[in-house]
Protein backbone atom coordinates (compact mmCIF):
# COMPACT_ATOMS: atom_id res chain seq x y z
CA UNK A 1 0.00 0.00 0.00
CA UNK A 2 1.63 3.52 -0.99
CA UNK A 3 1.69 6.88 0.77
CA UNK A 4 0.11 9.48 -1.01
CA UNK A 5 0.81 13.06 -0.22
CA UNK A 6 -0.90 16.28 -1.62
CA UNK A 7 1.55 19.75 0.00
CA UNK A 8 0.50 22.99 0.79
CA UNK A 9 -1.45 25.48 3.07
CA UNK A 10 -3.99 25.39 5.34
CA UNK A 11 -7.18 27.09 5.98
CA UNK A 12 -7.83 28.09 9.87
CA UNK A 13 -8.48 25.14 11.81
CA UNK A 14 -11.70 24.62 13.60
CA UNK A 15 -11.21 22.10 16.80
CA UNK A 16 -13.85 19.14 16.73
CA UNK A 17 -16.64 19.51 18.76
CA UNK A 18 -17.06 15.83 20.55
CA UNK A 19 -19.81 13.44 21.11
CA UNK A 20 -20.00 11.09 23.92
CA UNK A 21 -17.96 7.73 24.41
CA UNK A 22 -21.08 5.79 25.34
CA UNK A 23 -22.62 4.08 22.66
CA UNK A 24 -23.12 5.98 19.80
CA UNK A 25 -25.06 8.86 21.10
CA UNK A 26 -26.25 12.11 19.46
CA UNK A 27 -23.83 14.48 17.05
CA UNK A 28 -22.39 18.19 17.65
CA UNK A 29 -21.17 18.96 14.32
CA UNK A 30 -17.95 21.09 14.10
CA UNK A 31 -17.71 24.76 13.56
CA UNK A 32 -16.69 24.03 9.29
CA UNK A 33 -20.53 22.71 8.97
CA UNK A 34 -21.63 26.52 9.21
CA UNK A 35 -20.51 28.42 6.21
CA UNK A 36 -22.65 30.80 4.38
CA UNK A 37 -23.75 29.04 0.99
CA UNK A 38 -27.81 27.84 1.57
CA UNK A 39 -26.91 24.15 0.65
CA UNK A 40 -24.45 24.08 3.55
CA UNK A 41 -26.51 25.21 5.76
CA UNK A 42 -29.11 22.45 4.88
CA UNK A 43 -26.02 20.04 5.52
CA UNK A 44 -25.54 21.63 8.98
CA UNK A 45 -29.24 20.46 9.57
CA UNK A 46 -29.00 16.97 8.57
CA UNK A 47 -25.89 16.86 10.82
CA UNK A 48 -27.99 17.51 14.21
CA UNK A 49 -30.32 14.98 13.09
CA UNK A 50 -27.77 12.60 11.52
CA UNK A 51 -26.52 9.78 13.66
CA UNK A 52 -22.54 9.19 14.32
CA UNK A 53 -22.18 6.53 11.85
CA UNK A 54 -24.13 8.31 9.14
CA UNK A 55 -21.73 11.30 9.95
CA UNK A 56 -18.73 9.11 10.38
CA UNK A 57 -19.31 8.78 6.29
CA UNK A 58 -20.24 11.83 5.07
CA UNK A 59 -17.08 13.68 6.92
CA UNK A 60 -14.58 10.52 7.47
CA UNK A 61 -14.07 11.01 11.17
CA UNK A 62 -15.62 11.21 14.77
CA UNK A 63 -14.14 12.65 18.02
CA UNK A 64 -14.97 10.19 21.34
CA UNK A 65 -14.69 12.57 24.37
CA UNK A 66 -13.57 10.56 27.29
CA UNK A 67 -13.36 7.33 25.87
CA UNK A 68 -11.01 5.60 27.85
CA UNK A 69 -11.28 7.32 31.27
CA UNK A 70 -8.45 9.15 32.69
CA UNK A 71 -7.80 7.01 35.12
CA UNK A 72 -7.03 4.59 32.43
CA UNK A 73 -4.70 6.79 30.59
CA UNK A 74 -2.19 7.89 33.70
CA UNK A 75 -0.91 4.84 33.77
CA UNK A 76 0.25 5.21 30.32
CA UNK A 77 1.21 8.70 30.53
CA UNK A 78 2.73 8.00 33.83
CA UNK A 79 5.31 5.41 31.96
CA UNK A 80 5.76 7.52 29.04
CA UNK A 81 6.99 10.66 31.46
CA UNK A 82 9.93 8.14 32.96
CA UNK A 83 10.88 7.04 29.79
CA UNK A 84 11.03 11.02 28.55
CA UNK A 85 12.92 11.28 31.77
CA UNK A 86 15.43 8.52 30.95
CA UNK A 87 16.18 9.96 27.14
CA UNK A 88 16.63 13.86 28.28
CA UNK A 89 13.51 14.95 26.22
CA UNK A 90 11.39 16.14 29.27
CA UNK A 91 9.05 19.43 29.06
CA UNK A 92 10.60 22.40 28.18
CA UNK A 93 12.96 20.95 25.97
CA UNK A 94 16.25 22.41 27.38
CA UNK A 95 17.52 18.48 27.71
CA UNK A 96 17.02 17.19 24.20
CA UNK A 97 18.99 15.03 22.52
CA UNK A 98 21.12 16.82 20.11
CA UNK A 99 20.80 14.42 17.83
CA UNK A 100 17.17 15.25 18.26
CA UNK A 101 17.06 19.01 17.75
CA UNK A 102 19.55 18.67 14.59
CA UNK A 103 16.91 17.14 12.65
CA UNK A 104 13.40 19.13 10.80
CA UNK A 105 10.72 19.27 13.14
CA UNK A 106 8.57 16.23 11.37
CA UNK A 107 11.62 13.84 11.87
CA UNK A 108 12.19 14.68 15.26
CA UNK A 109 8.27 13.21 15.82
CA UNK A 110 9.59 10.06 13.97
CA UNK A 111 12.49 9.85 16.00
CA UNK A 112 11.17 10.57 19.39
CA UNK A 113 8.20 8.17 18.78
CA UNK A 114 10.90 5.07 17.98
CA UNK A 115 13.13 5.85 20.62
CA UNK A 116 10.60 5.45 23.64
CA UNK A 117 9.19 2.02 24.41
CA UNK A 118 5.98 1.45 26.87
CA UNK A 119 4.64 -2.30 27.35
CA UNK A 120 1.19 -3.21 27.39
CA UNK A 121 0.69 0.49 25.17
CA UNK A 122 -1.45 -1.70 23.01
CA UNK A 123 -3.57 -3.59 24.97
CA UNK A 124 -4.32 -0.63 27.17
CA UNK A 125 -5.52 1.66 24.15
CA UNK A 126 -7.18 -0.87 21.95
CA UNK A 127 -9.52 -2.69 23.87
CA UNK A 128 -12.47 -4.56 23.09
CA UNK A 129 -15.03 -1.89 23.58
CA UNK A 130 -12.81 -0.09 21.26
CA UNK A 131 -12.61 -2.67 18.31
CA UNK A 132 -16.28 -3.21 19.39
CA UNK A 133 -17.13 0.80 18.27
CA UNK A 134 -14.68 0.43 15.08
CA UNK A 135 -17.15 -2.62 14.29
CA UNK A 136 -20.08 -1.05 14.50
CA UNK A 137 -18.77 1.86 12.43
CA UNK A 138 -17.73 -0.35 9.81
CA UNK A 139 -20.44 -2.37 9.53
CA UNK A 140 -18.18 -5.34 9.95
CA UNK A 141 -15.46 -6.48 12.14
CA UNK A 142 -11.60 -5.55 10.92
CA UNK A 143 -9.67 -8.31 9.34
CA UNK A 144 -6.60 -6.72 11.15
CA UNK A 145 -5.23 -4.50 13.53
CA UNK A 146 -1.61 -3.05 13.55
CA UNK A 147 0.35 -2.38 16.52
CA UNK A 148 -0.49 0.81 18.41
CA UNK A 149 2.56 3.23 17.52
CA UNK A 150 3.35 6.47 20.02
CA UNK A 151 2.58 9.81 18.38
CA UNK A 152 5.50 12.09 20.56
CA UNK A 153 6.21 15.32 19.56
CA UNK A 154 9.20 17.48 21.34
CA UNK A 155 7.85 20.87 22.76
CA UNK A 156 8.86 24.13 22.06
CA UNK A 157 9.23 22.90 17.97
CA UNK A 158 8.65 26.94 17.05
CA UNK A 159 5.78 28.99 16.15
CA UNK A 160 2.41 27.14 14.94
CA UNK A 161 1.97 27.44 11.52
CA UNK A 162 -0.09 25.99 8.75
CA UNK A 163 1.93 26.43 5.98
CA UNK A 164 4.46 23.36 4.88
CA UNK A 165 2.62 20.59 6.22
CA UNK A 166 2.50 17.19 4.52
CA UNK A 167 -1.06 16.00 3.84
CA UNK A 168 -1.17 12.51 3.07
CA UNK A 169 -2.81 9.29 2.93
CA UNK A 170 -1.42 5.99 4.46
CA UNK A 171 -3.48 3.91 2.35
CA UNK A 172 -4.12 3.96 -1.68
CA UNK A 173 -7.78 2.67 -1.99
CA UNK A 174 -10.66 4.32 -3.95
CA UNK A 175 -13.32 6.78 -2.72
CA UNK A 176 -16.07 5.37 -4.36
CA UNK A 177 -14.67 1.55 -3.56
CA UNK A 178 -15.89 -0.10 0.46
CA UNK A 179 -14.00 1.51 3.65
CA UNK A 180 -10.59 0.56 4.07
CA UNK A 181 -10.11 0.90 7.10
CA UNK A 182 -10.41 2.41 10.47
CA UNK A 183 -7.59 5.06 12.01
CA UNK A 184 -7.97 5.38 16.04
CA UNK A 185 -5.75 8.67 17.26
CA UNK A 186 -5.45 8.18 21.21
CA UNK A 187 -4.84 11.52 23.27
CA UNK A 188 -2.56 10.16 26.13
CA UNK A 189 -1.79 13.72 27.58
CA UNK A 190 -4.26 16.67 27.26
CA UNK A 191 -3.27 17.84 24.18
CA UNK A 192 -4.06 22.42 23.80
CA UNK A 193 -4.43 23.90 20.43
CA UNK A 194 -0.87 24.72 18.55
CA UNK A 195 0.30 21.44 20.64
CA UNK A 196 0.95 19.21 17.78
CA UNK A 197 -1.95 17.26 17.28
CA UNK A 198 -2.52 15.37 14.14
CA UNK A 199 -4.58 17.72 11.90
CA UNK A 200 -7.40 16.38 8.90
CA UNK A 201 -8.86 17.29 6.20
CA UNK A 202 -12.97 16.09 7.19
CA UNK A 203 -14.65 15.58 3.47
CA UNK A 204 -11.80 14.69 1.83
CA UNK A 205 -12.39 11.34 1.57
CA UNK A 206 -15.42 11.84 -0.98
CA UNK A 207 -13.03 13.82 -3.41
CA UNK A 208 -13.89 12.44 -7.18
CA UNK A 209 -17.21 10.88 -5.84
CA UNK A 210 -20.28 12.56 -7.84
CA UNK A 211 -21.34 15.56 -6.92
CA UNK A 212 -17.96 16.56 -5.28
CA UNK A 213 -14.57 18.00 -6.17
CA UNK A 214 -12.25 16.45 -8.19
CA UNK A 215 -8.77 15.44 -6.54
CA UNK A 216 -6.96 17.67 -8.60
CA UNK A 217 -9.30 20.92 -7.45
CA UNK A 218 -8.59 19.85 -3.94
CA UNK A 219 -4.56 19.94 -4.73
CA UNK A 220 -4.97 23.59 -6.13
CA UNK A 221 -6.75 25.33 -3.45
CA UNK A 222 -3.87 23.46 -0.93
CA UNK A 223 -1.38 25.24 -3.36
CA UNK A 224 -3.16 28.12 -3.94
CA UNK A 225 -2.91 31.44 -1.51
CA UNK A 226 -5.48 33.52 -0.92
CA UNK A 227 -8.80 32.90 1.04
CA UNK A 228 -7.74 29.10 1.74
CA UNK A 229 -10.78 29.35 4.00
CA UNK A 230 -13.37 30.09 1.50
CA UNK A 231 -12.21 27.63 -1.31
CA UNK A 232 -12.08 24.66 0.93
CA UNK A 233 -15.53 25.98 2.35
CA UNK A 234 -17.04 25.64 -1.25
CA UNK A 235 -15.56 21.88 -1.37
CA UNK A 236 -17.42 20.78 1.49
CA UNK A 237 -14.02 20.57 3.20
CA UNK A 238 -12.69 21.90 6.37
CA UNK A 239 -9.61 21.30 8.84
CA UNK A 240 -9.52 19.09 11.97
CA UNK A 241 -7.56 19.79 15.01
CA UNK A 242 -7.22 16.75 17.24
CA UNK A 243 -6.74 18.20 20.28
CA UNK A 244 -8.73 17.32 23.41
CA UNK A 245 -8.12 15.79 26.90
CA UNK A 246 -6.37 12.33 27.81
CA UNK A 247 -8.74 9.81 26.98
CA UNK A 248 -10.14 11.35 24.01
CA UNK A 249 -9.94 9.20 20.92
CA UNK A 250 -10.50 9.77 17.30
CA UNK A 251 -11.72 7.89 14.74
CA UNK A 252 -10.69 8.69 10.80
CA UNK A 253 -11.30 6.74 7.27
CA UNK A 254 -8.02 5.33 6.24
CA UNK A 255 -9.00 7.72 3.15
CA UNK A 256 -8.93 11.55 4.72
CA UNK A 257 -6.14 13.55 3.97
CA UNK A 258 -4.06 14.25 7.43
CA UNK A 259 -0.69 15.45 8.09
CA UNK A 260 1.39 16.48 11.71
CA UNK A 261 1.77 19.49 13.08
CA UNK A 262 4.03 22.01 14.76
CA UNK A 263 4.09 21.85 18.57
CA UNK A 264 4.44 25.00 20.01
CA UNK A 265 3.66 24.15 23.27
CA UNK A 266 6.01 23.79 26.12
CA UNK A 267 4.29 19.92 26.59
CA UNK A 268 5.13 17.09 24.91
CA UNK A 269 2.87 16.06 22.36
CA UNK A 270 1.64 13.01 23.80
CA UNK A 271 -0.61 10.53 21.38
CA UNK A 272 -0.76 6.80 19.48
CA UNK A 273 -2.16 5.87 16.70
CA UNK A 274 -3.71 2.30 15.66
CA UNK A 275 -4.77 1.51 12.48
CA UNK A 276 -8.12 -1.26 11.81
CA UNK A 277 -7.99 -2.72 8.77
CA UNK A 278 -11.26 -4.63 6.80
CA UNK A 279 -10.64 -7.08 4.36
CA UNK A 280 -12.82 -6.44 1.55
CA UNK A 281 -11.34 -2.98 1.81
CA UNK A 282 -7.90 -2.52 -0.02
Amino acid sequence: MRRKSVHGCLLPMVAARCISATGLPPYSYPRFHLLRTSSTNRRSFQAMNSSPSDLFIDQGYLRLEGFHPKKHVAGVRQKLLDELKRLKALPGGKSLPASLQRLPVFQQIGKLSALVKVPGLHQALVTPDLIEYVTRLGGRAPSAVQDTQLLLSPPNQGASTLEGLNWHVDVSAPTQGPLPGIQAFFLIDDVAPGGGATLALAGSHRVGTPGQASASRLREVLKTPGDLARNLQQLNIGIVEMSGRAGDVFLMDLRLLHTPSVNSTKNVRMMATARCFFSNGT
